[in-house]
């Protein structure tokens, strides 16, 4: 054995083992794109915090003379048909379009969650029952099943997002159901079913914690999906209602001026996809990170 093996051995037995948590942390920090994804979205939730003190003015002050003013030390990003400044604006749209983003995934994994630990702890007919709900559920195009939902609980915000969660929840359950399948054949489930534990503490303390790295991505991803459908309905007219502030709602006014002023346009537009690509990126980022096939590579 020569030298430089002897040594490689020696420094091996003596490194002590990653725990979990180093090891997400050395294999996330190694992606590039998914940190610098990560530190946009921390500047965005700052700038939600604070956007009382960011913004320049009152996003919903009006100004007949100051409509469609120009980017200039008054109005930093121009302003819109009635005069009201676009910076602002964005800002407080950011922090609608977040607290949306998050209402939805949160009531869609309240939702989805149960049903799939249940669907695939259980099985037999409770299986079948949720299956085939999920299944109808999900036949229809995301967007259109939300469309009819907020068209049953009237135009707002809050019955926008509670129909986005509902239409979201369908995809948690069936990641929830694929990931406690494979759990449930794991020897330490089946050793707390022999002392005689509980279906509920089986659920809560062994197969809930050991499938949260797939719905940690999913719920990553479904974020900025959440982001892009508040702003579609809020553009149809049956999300945020004026005059509060939101992107796809600043949108829809700025459309029907854009020979007037494109960049009023042009600024909600980027935001949308900013966002909405760095909760993907970041999705991606995770997943590589806490990912299976990534464990036996590094």
């Amino acid at each position: 054995m020569s030298r430089t093996t002897a040594t490689a051995d020696a420094e091996a037995i003596t490194t002590p083992l990653e725990t979990p948590w180093q090891r997400f942390r050395r294999r996330f920090s190694a992606q590039r794109a998914p940190v610098v994804a990560l530190c946009f979205l921390l500047l965005m939730a700052l700038v939600a915090i604070l956007a009382p003190w960011i913004a320049t003015h009152d996003p919903n002050s009006t100004s007949l003379r100051s409509a469609f003013a120009g980017i200039g030390w008054d109005h930093l990003l121009g302003a819109d048909d009635i005069g009201r400044d676009m910076f602002s604006r964005l800002v407080f749209a950011t922090r609608v379009s977040l607290q949306a983003a998050f209402q939805a995934v949160a009531l869609a994994m309240a939702i989805g969650v149960p049903l799939g630990l249940v669907s695939g702890y259980v099985g037999g007919w409770p299986d079948v029952a949720i299956m085939r709900l999920v299944d109808a559920m999900m036949v229809f195009p995301s967007l259109i099943l939300a469309i009819a939902i907020v068209g049953f609980l009237g135009p707002s915000l809050t019955n926008a997002m509670i129909a986005i969660g509902i239409t979201y929840a369908p995809y948690f359950a069936r990641i929830v159901r694929g990931a406690t399948l494979a759990v449930r054949e794991e020897t330490y489930i089946q050793a707390s079913q022999q002392i005689g534990a509980s279906t509920l503490r089986i659920l809560r303390r062994h197969v809930l914690p050991n499938i949260l790295s797939p719905l940690v991505v999913q719920a990553t991803l479904s974020l900025g999906l959440a982001i892009l459908s508040e702003a579609a309905l809020s553009f149809l007219g049956m999300g945020v209602q004026p005059p509060n502030a939101s992107w796809g709602g600043m949108l829809r006014r700025s459309f029907s001026f854009i020979d007037q002023s494109a960049l009023n346009v042009v600024t909600p537009g980027i935001m949308i996809m900013l966002v909405v690509l760095a909760f993907n990126v970041l999705g991606d980022g995770l997943r590589d990170a806490i990912g299976r096939e990534t464990r036996t590579g590094k």
